[in-house]
């Protein structure tokens, strides 16, 4: 393996071992202060006494390393711990021991705190200062300290070297923890936008209801509620016979773009796409949230309505693109009440309705004509007064021991009369459709040349 592929594959420090390694320079550079100041302050000769200490010195950070290295991962932070406090314990001693030399004890001091703050906050800042004082009162209380006023120039320079090679490592060191609490962001961020595009294209295959219960974090349960909803139900007349002329890709994007346009109606209208069945959809108004009755009721019509006017377009667009036979919308609304929530088991969920309600409504929809909305009774009694609708008389339906009563829904009453802003017919040879509502004003003008141009024409026309 390679410089690189290991640089790749070795694992990345972490903020615990960053603060382990502070910890272990500070004791490597203090032990070897401590070494010079002693081989110092016995000026010319080493007696056995000076030896023996830095013997011991030297012994006690070489095994305090061997430990720490070795310790289990679990009790590492713990090990760690209990040797800084022993590792200031002995800096307080040995600090009494040079009678508290100015210059080499404000530095090493200021190491110790230092490397205590830095390794712990406060509180092993606080465990440091006492663990200091400690060691110099347990050597005051065995020999008489004679205080040092004045500088020595040795002492100072081996303590000054010291402090300036333990700020530059840990500046080191600082630097690298920050390095990393950086990466350790743009990598968190990374992954809350790989999460939140996950999120986004899992939502597709969602209910909102569902996927507002998984975001929430509450744990998705099986259970149902009954409820007052407006159902919806539509399919494309002819779309079968239209699958086996054209091209699987050419098929895939007509129908994705139909569902996407008629998916957009309605969401604007606040409805619930609850699925796709092929060429039809299947939405209901009134769960998670409902507006009352009435106004789901008058929301589901006007957004059908929305719906036809807007195949209007579609089929213009299609008739462009090559597609001679004309393809109809029908559509069947029913209201009533449903079972809504979570079917299904424990590992696969479907947010959903249940019912004859529901029945109803996809009856209504397989009996509409191309073109045509048909509702039912309870639903054209909510919406009668904002709706034209036109009386079908009844019906049978499949499930159902007596006829159905149902209605045509037209257009909304205020787009009816001398108001009205749509207009549309079709027959052999003509097809006109406007929605003064979508003309835009610097259009106006064109328009109503080519209708006059049309009428001039066809005055003109023998038939």
């Amino acid at each position: 393996m390679n410089m690189k592929e290991q640089t790749l594959t070795s694992p990345q420090p972490t903020i615990t071992d960053i603060r382990h390694g502070i910890q272990d320079v500070f004791r490597a550079l203090a032990s070897l202060a401590v070494l010079a100041i002693l081989i110092l302050k016995s000026d010319s000769s080493l007696g056995m006494a000076t030896i023996t200490l830095c013997i011991a010195i030297a012994s006690y950070a070489l095994i305090s390393q061997i430990i720490l290295k070795f310790s289990k991962p679990e009790h590492r932070d713990m090990t760690y711990h209990i040797s800084g406090v022993l590792d200031f314990l002995m800096m307080g001693l040995f600090l009494a021991y040079t009678n508290f030399s100015l210059l080499p004890t404000g530095l090493l001091l200021l190491m110790s705190l230092h490397c205590a703050f830095s390794s712990g906050g406060l509180l092993r800042g606080l465990e440091a200062a006492a663990a200091l004082a400690t060691g110099a009162g347990l050597y005051a209380l065995q020999y008489n300290l004679n205080f040092e006023s004045e500088l020595s120039a040795n002492y100072g320079l081996v303590a000054a070297v010291t402090f300036g090679l333990y700020l530059f490592i840990s500046s080191l060191y600082s630097y690298g923890s920050s390095q990393f609490l950086r990466q350790q962001i743009q990598s968190l961020s990374q992954q809350m936008l790989q999460l939140k595009l996950r999120t986004y294209k899992l939502s597709k295959y969602l209910s909102p209801a569902l996927r507002k219960e998984i975001l929430s974090g509450k744990e998705v349960k099986l259970e149902t509620q009954r409820k007052k909803l407006t159902i919806f139900f539509s399919d494309i007349k002819g779309f079968s016979e239209l699958a086996e002329e054209m091209e699987a890709e050419a098929l895939t994007a007509l129908l994705n773009n139909y569902l996407t346009e008629m998916s957009d109606i309605a969401l604007k209208f606040g409805a619930t796409i609850d699925k796709f069945i092929g060429d039809g959809m299947m939405v209901f108004f009134g769960d998670p949230n409902s507006r009352g009755a009435k106004t789901d009721c008058v929301a589901c019509v006007s957004m059908a309505i929305a719906m036809k006017k807007h195949m209007k377009a579609l089929q213009l667009r299609w008739a462009n693109q090559g597609i001679q036979k004309p393809l109809e919308i029908r559509m069947g609304i029913n209201t009533g009440y449903c079972t809504v929530g979570n079917f299904g088991t424990e590992n696969r969920l479907d947010y959903t309705l249940l019912g004859t309600e529901v029945n109803l409504a996809s009856r209504l929809e397989s009996a509409a004509q191309p073109g045509e909305i048909l509702i039912s009774h309870e639903c054209y009694s909510l919406v009668k007064d904002v709706i034209v609708c036109e009386d079908k008389g009844e019906i049978n339906v499949k499930g159902y021991q007596h006829p159905v009563k149902v209605y045509s829904a037209l257009d909304m009453r205020k787009n009816l009369g001398k108001d009205q802003t749509y207009f549309e017919h079709a027959t052999d040879g003509f097809s006109v459709y406007m929605d003064l509502d979508k003309i835009n004003n610097y259009d106006k003008d064109r328009i109503l040349k080519s209708l006059k141009q049309a009428a001039i024409r066809l005055e003109k026309q023998k038939i």
